[in-house]
């Protein structure tokens, strides 16, 4: 006799093993239409199945945010049952729900192009119309492994011989169509909507290595309804247009090449906007009390060893091995260890804590080179690290001011808000329960201080202290995990870290990991898709573009661009022979934010005409007014 738990703390009470769906009927006729699934417990389950035992229950309907994985978990079975339907003999693999969408691997001779999509989508449509019910089998190991083989599916065979013994194998059916699956599915194939699209293909190696067969990936997007479709294709073509990648070759910031898998080569314009973040974020953090350092790239084993990273991280580092000194030196993955060896130069003193160490760190990971994005995720990047080292009672007020700081500096970059998530304890971590539970403690009563809401991200802090992430939404409504605040009371303590406190007895300090950017690399890839290029005059790499319209205005303008860069401002001036109005067509592909054309008349009364990028009209103006004007305007914020 199962005691059902309902969300509101009723209970409600059954003679027998009973399912989701007589339970939500028993609730009443609208819960029945509307569940899609399940809560057990916290364990997402098919509504169809029984409970035999007391258990807490939640239905999960359409609006629910949990539908939206549902949905897309079961659109790619429906996409792997129109594939094998269309085209016989293809092999199915895995296909899991991803963020906003789903992919499904296939194996066969021929890979999937797009001109293939129109077909399996209209298949998949027929399918869900169809409206098929899924069911949940449990199979015996042997059976199910012999089931798929008979059916030449190798690759499930595989699946299911490398699972854990304890593991239960589940089979769901949708009609004739079955596949390999933990579950939950949704009643029917028709919970699934209308609201998907196939977009794209891609190769992929069977299990993620390059020794394994190549796969051919077909990925989808699913949404609750057309609105949500309809939002995200548009943010979808959006991004297609704000693409990092495509606006900095247009604007001739960077590029990226073979030999040098992972590294940016940044050409003149874009290094001069990196120095201008790089500069802006110097002065911000020297106003804030901060100390800047540097540390060398390669460090021997046995320092990251110590500080725990060599076993969390090895199989990111780039490794140098040293024949003739039997040494084994790695590029740094991250700058703490070497902060923590400035710091035990000399004996400190409380009087000298918080001590703020901050480095633009040049640092090495190895990133799968089908996970490299443009300037967004590499090998080679700038992290802009510091860490605070502080007592425990200065917990709170280092996050209140490191908060502080990063609310400027993001609202400086045109980033009004941003969200919290609080990263707790993970399951393989480094330090007792009752270090992490002081870490814990401390970092969330500082929130509570700081003003700082969050949201829960169990068991996502870094191995050595629980964390803050701090998240941008930018202009078309994507999330950017960049700022970090991590509390560390573990390295200090591994790498003998200590300070002399007020009653002359030593103690550990506290570590404090902080990041704003994140990366610069990537940091400047969120900002490049921001304004997609048309960045605000203090960031732009050619701030005005002097351009002529006639050859006898030659002489003026070179004297108008030299008073420009005199001014600070960073200039470029175009003599070429080409009509203005092709001149100032190239200027405003390439962003420039300000185009000053002269002529004849210009220079006779010493005027130029401002054009604005994205505007049609012009405005005449004396020569030193323009200049000063374009000398206020190009202020970075904190100077102004």
């Amino acid at each position: 006799m199962p005691a059902i738990t309902l969300p509101d703390g009723s209970v409600r009470a059954f003679d027998g093993a009973v399912t989701g769906t007589e339970i939500a009927a028993a609730i009443g006729p609208g819960l029945a239409r509307a569940a899609l699934a399940m809560e057990v417990d916290g364990a997402e389950w098919d509504i169809t199945r029984e409970i035999s035992e007391d258990a807490s229950v939640k239905f999960i309907t359409r609006k629910d945010d949990a539908a939206l994985e549902l949905i897309r978990h079961d659109t790619a079975h429906v996409l792997a049952e129109a594939v094998q339907a269309l085209y016989p003999g293809t092999q199915v693999t895995i296909g899991p729900a991803i963020e906003n969408g789903f992919y499904y691997d296939f194996g066969r001779n021929e890979p999937f192009t797009p001109d293939d999509l129109p077909a399996i989508e209209a298949k998949m449509r027929e399918i869900i119309a169809a409206n098929i019910p899924y069911h949940r089998e449990v199979w015996e190991r042997a059976d199910a492994i012999a089931l798929f083989e008979a059916r030449g599916e190798r690759f499930k065979a595989e699946l299911i011989r490398d699972l854990p013994g304890t593991e239960t194998i589940t089979i769901y059916r949708q009609g004739d169509w079955f596949d390999l699956c933990r579950g939950p599915h949704m009643r029917t194939t028709g919970d699934i909507g209308g609201a998907f699209k196939l977009t794209k293909t891609a190769g992929a190696y069977w299990r993620g290595d390059h020794r394994n067969p190549m796969l051919s990936r077909i990925y989808g997007t699913a949404w609750r309804d057309q609105k949500e479709l309809d939002a995200y294709l548009h943010q979808i073509e959006e991004a297609e247009r704000r693409d990092h990648r495509r606006i900095g070759k247009e604007m001739d910031l960077f590029h990226i090449q073979e030999e040098a898998v992972g590294s940016v080569f940044w050409h003149p314009k874009g290094w001069k906007l990196y120095r201008t973040v790089e500069a802006y974020l110097r002065r911000r953090l020297e106003a804030a009390g901060y100390e800047e350092v540097k540390t060398p790239q390669l460090v021997d084993r046995k320092l990251w060893e110590q500080s725990g990273h060599w076993e969390k991280f090895r199989k990111s580092m780039f490794i140098a091995e040293v024949v003739d000194e039997e040494s084994t030196l790695a590029l740094k993955p991250m700058n703490c260890p070497c902060h923590v060896q400035i710091f035990k130069q000399g004996l400190r003193s409380y009087r000298q804590l918080p001590l703020r160490m901050a480095e633009f760190g040049s640092c090495h990971r190895f990133e799968p080179s089908g996970a490299l994005h443009g300037i967004m995720r590499v090998r080679a990047f700038t992290q802009d690290d510091a860490h605070i080292f502080c007592t425990e009672a200065q917990i709170t007020p280092e996050t209140v001011k490191f908060v502080a700081l990063l609310s400027a500096v993001y609202k400086d970059f045109g980033f009004e808000s941003f969200a919290v998530k609080f990263s707790d304890r993970p399951d393989v971590r480094a330090g007792s329960d009752e270090v992490w539970d002081r870490a814990e403690g401390a970092l969330k009563e500082a929130c509570e201080i700081a003003g700082v809401s969050y949201t829960l991200n169990p068991g996502e802090g870094a191995f050595y202290g629980p964390k803050l992430e701090f998240v941008l939404r930018d202009a078309i409504g994507r999330d950017w995990q960049c700022g970090t605040l991590q509390v560390d009371f573990v390295m200090p303590e591994r790498l003998d870290a200590e300070y002399v406190t007020s009653e002359s007895s030593r103690a550990r300090p506290v570590m404090l990991h902080r990041a704003i950017f994140g990366s610069f690399e990537r940091f400047l890839g969120i900002l490049i898709e921001q304004y997609a290029g048309r960045f605000p005059l203090w960031l732009a790499p050619v701030q005005v573009a002097v351009a002529t319209i006639v050859s006898d205005a030659d002489d003026y303008a070179l004297e108008v661009a030299g008073l420009l860069q005199a001014a600070g401002l960073n200039v470029v001036t175009d003599l070429s022979n080409q009509k203005i109005n092709a001149k100032i067509r190239e200027h405003s592909i390439t962003h420039v934010p300000n185009i000053l054309v002269v002529g004849r008349k210009e220079a006779e009364d010493r005027s130029v005409a401002l054009r604005r990028l994205g505007g049609a009209a012009q405005e005449v103006l004396p020569l030193e007014q323009a200049i000063a004007l374009l000398r206020t305007e190009a202020l970075a914020p904190d100077l102004r």
